[in-house]
């Protein structure tokens, strides 16, 4: 279904349409997502409740009171309406309507690839996942967390974080006075224009970089997995041959996947991640701990206390003491800092870094 109403475009421009009055970043996304796509590159918008002229349209979303891929109306207002994108729990908006049905199209001309590629599989459920869902849920009224338990456990929020997400932006843009450029035109459906630019430029963003960064880092940080035990017996340290690669979420995807290799126990959690600081023979090395959690502060296993906000030569000398107390090996010298929350630490060398992982798995 989500590959046939691409198919049933069949004219140059089609029409598209909307609601007019107040706008929301879901119909604003939707629009500019339909936009993507060559056969809608140079649509036409009315915005309107008439129903006379949205029969006129070709395509239109978040208005109109129907769903139905056959005969493009992705509208989600109405009562009988319960869609979901597939194995998600957050009803959809007209932003996850057009991207259930368009999203692969618009990755696959992204890529160059055909929509059944893997890679386009693994993008569709990502940017769905880490973009479009947040969407659907706002405009819904479906909250992150279930309220009632959030009240059952007494918690409270510490700051407005309102002003910074996207649908609130999009939502300031509705007032001219407030966010209109001088000398640009204020009326509404100029308004939403450049709503719908904001956000789906945001869009296009998320998905250059998960094309482009996200997805050359999982072969990267798959590779560094299946063989860690070849780097430390421990198996709790990974090597990565170049810095700047977003590793964490592949890594915690990969530790919850056996399949990942039969030879690497699941339940041995990675504790430290090594990479270069960049591409220069001579680059320092980074030790950065695992947080318990892809959104967490806490490490699994911190650097230890002592080495904490110790820098160069000072950092060296404390963890000689360490280790001629202890009665182990001097690791070599050059280390440059532990960051004082014990979540990141430095050395000038790999080996110097490798040497301070091991050595902190002991303490």
């Amino acid at each position: 279904m989500a590959e046939t109403a691409a198919k049933k475009l069949k004219t140059s421009s089609p029409l598209i349409g909307t609601h007019n009055g107040h706008f929301h970043a879901d119909e604003a996304l939707a629009v500019y997502l339909l936009r993507l796509l060559p056969d809608y590159a140079s649509s036409p918008l009315v915005r309107t409740r008439d129903p006379a002229q949205l029969e006129e349209c070709h395509t239109v979303v978040d208005v109109g009171g129907v769903y139905d891929a056959a005969i493009n109306r992705y509208d989600h207002h109405q009562r009988t309406f319960s869609t979901f994108f597939p194995n998600h729990e957050t009803k959809l908006s007209s932003a996850g309507l057009v991207y259930m049905h368009f999203g692969r199209a618009i990755i696959a001309q992204h890529m160059s690839l055909p929509q059944d590629h893997a890679d386009v599989d693994l993008l569709y459920e990502k940017l769905y996942t880490d973009f479009i869902e947040a969407i659907d849920a706002n405009d819904n009224g479906i909250s992150a967390y279930d309220p009632a338990a959030v009240s059952a456990a007494n918690l409270k929020k510490r700051f407005k974080d309102g002003g910074v997400t996207l649908a609130s932006i999009v939502n300031d843009m509705n007032n001219p006075d407030a966010t209109s450029p001088p000398g640009e035109p204020q009326d509404e459906d100029s308004l939403f224009g450049r709503a719908s630019t904001l956000i789906g430029k945001v869009f296009v963003r998320k998905l250059h970089q998960a094309a482009n960064s996200w997805l050359p880092a999982r072969t990267t940080v798959g590779n560094a997995y299946k063989s860690r035990t070849q780097t430390h017996s421990s198996g709790r340290i990974l090597v990565l041959p170049q810095g700047g690669v977003p590793w964490k979420e592949h890594l915690y995807n990969f530790e919850k996947d056996s399949s990942i290799g039969e030879d690497i126990d699941p339940s041995a959690q990675v504790y430290y991640v090594l990479y270069p600081e960049s591409e220069a023979p001579d680059a320092k090395w980074r030790v950065q701990c695992v947080s318990e959690s892809e959104g967490s502060f806490v490490s699994r296993k911190p650097l230890p206390e002592a080495w904490r906000g110790v820098r160069d030569q000072d950092l060296d000398a404390v963890m000689a003491a360490e280790a001629e107390k202890a009665g182990q090996e001097k690791l070599p010298e050059g280390a440059v800092f532990v960051h004082a929350s014990g979540f990141i630490g430095g050395h000038k060398t790999k080996e110097g870094a490798m040497a301070m992982a091991v050595r902190s798995l002991d303490l």
